[in-house]
Formats: C-alpha cells, sequence, structure tokens
C-alpha cells in the first residue's frame, strides 16, 4: 500500500509515494529502493500526461513482492509538487534526486538502501552513488548511456530514421532532409538558447535541462562509483543503445553486472516487432516489464538485502 511522503528541495516541497511491503510495519528497518524517472514531466508513477507508461509504478509493485520499501516521486512541477518544470535544469533536477536520497534513507531506518534510475534517471543514480557510498549499498542503471547527451540524441537520430513511413522518408528526400539533419538543427538552436525554456521545433521545451544534459558525460560519475552496479538495457531500446554496456562495465570500479536482455525496448517491456519511437511506445502501455529486466534485478536485489 502506498503513503504520500513529502521533502524539501531547493525550498520547494516535492510529493513522492512510499510503498512497503505488507508485512513491513511503518517503523521497521526494510531495504529501500529510490526510483528515478526518465526525461520529461512524468510523475510519481512514470507517467506524462500524453501518455501513461508506468515505470516507476511496475517496479514499486514488484519491489514491494520482494520485500523491498520503495520511495518514488512526481518531478518539480508535476502531479502534487512544487515548481515548474519547464524551467528545471538537469543539475536542479540531480539536487531533488539528491533529497529524495535522504528521505529514503530516513524510510529505510538503517536497512540496506538502492538507487534504480530509468533512462536520464540513470544519470542522477550514478551521480547520487558516486557521491555518497556510505549511503547506497548499490546502484541499478536502467537504459543508461555511456556518451554525452548530444551524441544520444544523434544516434537516435540515426537509429530512428529506418523505422519511420515510407511516406515520410519519401517526403524527406524530396525537401532533401535527413533525421539526423533536422535533430543536428534542433541541437544547434537548442545551444544558442540562453532562457530557461525556450520554443524548439513549435513547441516550449526545458531548454536549461537540455542544454545541460547535451554536455552530460555519464562516465565521468560512473568512473567514482565503488558501491555494486547492475545494468540493463534491451537490445530492443533505440533511445539508449545497449552497446553502452561494456563502456559502463569498464568505467564501475565496484562489482558490476550488466545485461542485454533481447526483445526488450526502452520502456523495458517485450518487443517482439521492429522497435520505434514513438510509434509503437502506445502499443506497450497495460503491458507488464519484461522478465528478463526483472528476473536478473530480483535476484541482484536479494544479493543486495543479504549482504547487509
Amino acid at each position: 500500500m502506498d503513503t504520500t511522503l513529502t521533502f524539501r528541495s531547493r525550498g520547494l516541497i516535492l510529493a513522492g509515494s512510499l510503498r512497503r511491503p505488507d508485512a513491513v510495519e511503518p517503523a521497521s528497518p526494510s531495504p529501500t529502493a529510490l526510483l528515478l524517472a526518465g526525461s520529461g514531466d512524468i510523475d510519481r508513477d512514470g507517467d506524462q500526461k500524453r501518455i501513461a507508461l508506468g515505470i516507476q509504478r511496475l517496479l514499486a509493485e514488484r519491489l514491494a513482492e520482494w520485500g523491498w520499501t520503495s520511495l518514488r516521486y512526481d518531478k518539480a512541477g508535476v502531479g502534487a509538487s512544487e515548481g515548474d518544470y519547464l524551467t528545471t535544469t538537469l543539475l536542479e533536477e540531480r539536487a531533488d534526486a539528491r533529497a529524495a536520497l535522504a528521505a529514503t534513507v530516513q524510510a529505510a531506518h538503517g536497512a540496506p538502501v538502492v538507487v534504480i534510475g530509468h533512462s536520464a534517471g540513470s544519470l542522477h543514480a550514478a551521480a547520487l552513488a558516486a557521491e555518497s557510498p556510505e549511503l547506497v549499498a548499490g546502484v541499478v542503471l536502467l537504459a543508461c548511456p555511456a556518451q554525452d547527451g548530444e551524441a544520444v540524441l544523434r544516434g537516435q537520430a540515426a537509429h530512428l530514421e529506418p523505422t519511420i513511413p515510407a511516406f515520410a522518408r519519401a517526403l524527406l528526400r524530396l525537401m532533401r532532409q535527413t533525421v539526423a539533419g533536422q535533430q543536428a538543427k534542433a541541437i544547434a538552436k537548442l545551444r544558442a538558447t540562453t532562457t530557461p525554456s525556450a520554443r524548439i521545433g513549435g513547441a516550449q521545451v526545458n531548454a536549461g535541462w537540455m542544454r545541460e544534459f547535451l554536455d552530460e558525460d555519464p562516465l565521468v560519475a560512473l568512473r567514482q562509483v565503488t558501491v555494486p552496479a547492475l545494468a540493463i538495457t534491451g537490445d530492443k531500446d533505440i533511445q539508449v543503445e545497449a552497446a553502452d554496456l561494456p563502456a559502463i562495465a569498464s568505467a564501475v570500479r565496484g562489482p558490476v553486472t550488466t545485461a542485454a536482455p533481447a526483445d526488450v525496448d526502452h520502456l523495458l517491456r517485450e518487443e517482439s516487432a521492429e522497435a520505434s519511437l514513438p510509434q509503437r511506445y502506445k502499443h506497450q502501455i497495460g503491458k507488464p516489464l519484461a522478465a528478463s529486466v526483472t528476473e536478473p534485478l530480483g535476484a541482484w536485489l536479494a544479493e543486495r538485502a543479504a549482504r547487509n
């Protein structure tokens, strides 16, 4: 069952949900996980207004089944959390994650704490594990890149182009454009902005967050991680490459386990078709997390709980 938990960060009150296993009393020690969502205006469950993906909610449910408590929260300016999402930067988001970690440690009552980040949330997870090994017993990196943000965005464009409909590809050729070329123009426009938010491609975006993301090199934090780490990226993920896993394994100084489950996409669901973004994501709503993700995650967490 979920209980509401609030904590302060940057003068704001952020709201989340603490889920404990049914057998665990509120004041009892319980291994606890902090769940960090990917990019976008995502609430505590992993949902956006446009699409309800539920990644963090599903993770919390599985964690409770395994005897783990978890904390997940609404990003600043989303759901019940104070603030303005569009003007929140990547580093301010990290400060919020740091405050959430303090709340997680308090909720664990002395039991082990792990940080589980998905996509851009894994960047924060790696940073927290690197800077606070005394608080973090391990870190889970789900769809974590090993390249800077600009390289990630350019890679996404390269992967996306073959998946778009034939008519759209023909139209691009007629206009002498490519997805990669359009992405490069968008990146240049973002780098030219100076305001917290800006209109790019007809949409208002969190430009300050994006500028910091473009230059964020995850290897800087990963090279300072000394706690045990688990990194999982599906082989049909076209937002983050499973080919980055060896670089993550080489960078982390603590014990590392990696997995690239077959037919798993960026949403950690099984995908039998060729993965595409965002055309296929709506088909994943309602599906459970892939067993090839949850099984190694559950085994790894059981080991963390046993060793502490």
